[in-house]
């Protein structure tokens, strides 16, 4: 049995891993036989550590798969029989006390259904279906949650939270439905959730609603986030419906009808630290006890304290929007996508959310929150923890294992090899340039990549608008003479293996807001093309000919700076 020292040790430093992506020159189309692993040489052998990303998982045999949804063995009885479950029955919004769950039943989607997308990597790869099931009427209605599975006892989760620096007391599964575990037959244990899927004891006020904006954002943004190689939940299908949802977008009293909408998603657990915090502060010390030992058998049977993957949405730009307790996952992934944004041009004081109106979760202020949530997760563990001082002391090591880890990965960003007296301050240098002449943060790194080392001595840039941008400064010059003096000290690293190192670490595409917005658009116009954006977001180390030409890579246009984003969903 693991001490509950060993649990913030993992909060600290763990996180999950990764397998690698092979990163092509050009991909002239989307199609899965671009991507094989021919093109592939072995010029990253040498590299230092970096972003890991993903393989797909889209090489599962066919005749393997799962053909009737039926034979999905998804089961509740793990968790019913590892905590006591809420003894009163029924969704009505209530204070619940001494449990872990509450049973409740999904409040089915009014149709007309639609499937707007769906994830064959997780169809596949996680679940074992046949992707022509998500085609189905049976299939329909289970990720809507319209029908349930035979051993699906449908459970929403109670967790307390500190949201914007103060405790808010019970939260909870709001509108969100656990539908059971599944393993699958690489023996991975997966749990299944409904999102948008009705209300439940823990919804206060709200309908148990999600809308076709919010829903689009979580099943593309987890999907994407998985293929750069970061820890997150993740995205099976998103069903669409004709269901309207009042909704306030910006809280401004401009109330409009939106359409619901239902995502099928996937984690190894959604306990957060939350689940921890509201057993704390209602002095309920033996389930508190019950959910950490749980959480330790289940998912802690190994820690790799050295894992770096954990801080790497630090690297792309990412910012998470609403990094409350409630939203902080005790597995390190990233879960409940809500008012997120990749940077654009880089400001460490970007604010993707509105409802953040003091820039509490800005880019540049995400680190220091991370170490708040950690002391609110040390104080819901002070009563089980036995040494309280090595508590303290492992907390304290936070900022160091966090600087060292971005530092590491910004490293990767530029290619460079070992390490040298000067590579902060070479980082911190082009940052601050960066900040100055407002350079977009993906394309800057990734045309970085993609230049040459004589292209860069000689200055020309043909259509890096990125790097045309970042030139304008008055001391680019003093910059890239240090860039390029530090690169030629690298012994045997030929100019062809850094720019391979570097576009396995930066992404040529992310889901931008103005990439979602559009996406949005026709969903709710019922054009399902979403899936042709999440298929190039599967992808975003290579170049594809179907993104260029939807200028995903290119300058984003002008009323992108216009997008506002909020936590009304």
């Amino acid at each position: 049995m693991w001490s509950p020292n060993q649990v913030l040790v993992f909060a600290l430093v763990a996180a999950s891993s990764f397998t690698s992506v092979h990163v092509l020159e050009f991909c002239q189309s989307t199609d899965r036989d671009c991507h094989s692993d021919d093109n592939h040489d072995n010029m990253a052998s040498n590299s230092q550590p970096s972003l890991h990303t993903v393989k797909s998982r889209w090489n599962v045999s066919v005749s393997n798969l799962i053909k009737d949804l039926e034979q999905l063995k998804v089961s509740s009885k793990k968790l019913i029989e590892a905590f006591p479950i809420d003894e009163v029955n029924g969704n009505f919004a209530r204070s619940v006390k001494n449990c872990i769950f509450s049973k409740s039943i999904p409040t089915p989607l009014r149709g007309p259904l639609r499937l707007a997308a769906a994830s064959k990597d997780v169809i596949e790869g996680i679940l074992d279906l046949d992707v022509a099931l998500t085609h189905t009427n049976d299939f329909l209605h289970f990720a809507s949650g319209n029908k349930l599975l035979s051993g699906s006892v449908p459970l929403a989760h109670r967790y307390g939270g500190h949201q914007f620096g103060y405790w808010a007391g019970q939260l909870g599964d709001g509108r969100a439905h656990s539908l059971g575990q599944y393993t699958n037959r690489k023996g991975e244990v997966w749990e299944l959730q409904l999102k948008g899927s009705g209300k439940t004891p823990y919804s206060r006020s709200g309908d148990g609603r999600a809308v076709i904006r919010s829903s689009v954002r979580e099943f593309l943004c987890s999907e994407a986030m998985h293929f750069l190689g970061i820890p997150t939940s993740r995205a099976a299908s998103l069903i669409v419906s004709d269901e309207p949802v009042i909704r306030d977008k910006f809280y401004n009293g401009n109330v409009n009808t939106e359409r619901g909408a239902v995502v099928l998603r996937l984690a190894k657990s959604w306990f957060r630290i939350g689940s921890l915090e509201i057993l704390s502060q209602s002095g309920e010390i033996d389930l508190l006890r019950k959910l950490l030992n749980f959480v330790i058998d289940e998912h802690f049977s190994s820690i790799n304290s050295d894992d770096p993957d954990k801080y790497l949405w630090m690297s792309v730009g990412f910012a998470h929007g609403v990094c409350n307790t409630d939203n902080f996952s005790l597995l390190s992934i990233t879960i409940d996508y809500g008012p997120f944004g990749f940077m654009e041009a880089y400001d460490p004081g970007f604010v993707p959310n509105t409802s953040d109106d003091e820039g509490r979760y800005s880019v540049g202020a995400q680190a220091n929150v991370g170490l708040f949530n950690l002391e609110k997760l040390l104080n819901a563990l002070s009563p089980v923890l036995s040494q309280q001082n090595q508590a303290q002391s492992i907390l304290k090591g936070y900022a160091n294992i966090n600087q060292m880890r971005i530092h590491q990965h910004f490293k990767a960003k530029l290619g460079l090899l070992g390490e040298e007296e000067d590579d902060g301050y070479l980082i911190a240098f082009l940052l601050k340039m960066m900040e100055d002449t407002q350079s977009d943060f993906t394309m800057t790194f990734r045309q970085l990549s993609e230049v040459s080392a004589q292209q860069l001595h000689n200055r020309k840039f043909p259509q890096m608008w990125a790097l045309e941008d970042l030139s304008s400064h008055k001391l680019f010059s003093d910059w890239l003479s240090m860039f390029l003096l530090r690169l030629s000290r690298q012994l045997n690293d030929s100019d062809l293996q850094r720019q391979h190192r570097m576009k396995n670490v930066n992404p040529r595409y992310v889901l931008r807001n103005w990439m979602a917005e559009s996406a949005i658009s026709k969903v709710e116009m019922n054009d399902f093309s979403v899936e042709l954006l999440h298929h190039i977001l599967s992808h975003p180390y290579v170049t594809q000919e179907t993104a260029e030409e939807a200028g995903y890579a290119a300058r984003p246009p002008l009323w992108a700076k216009r997008l506002k984003v909020s936590c009304s969903s």
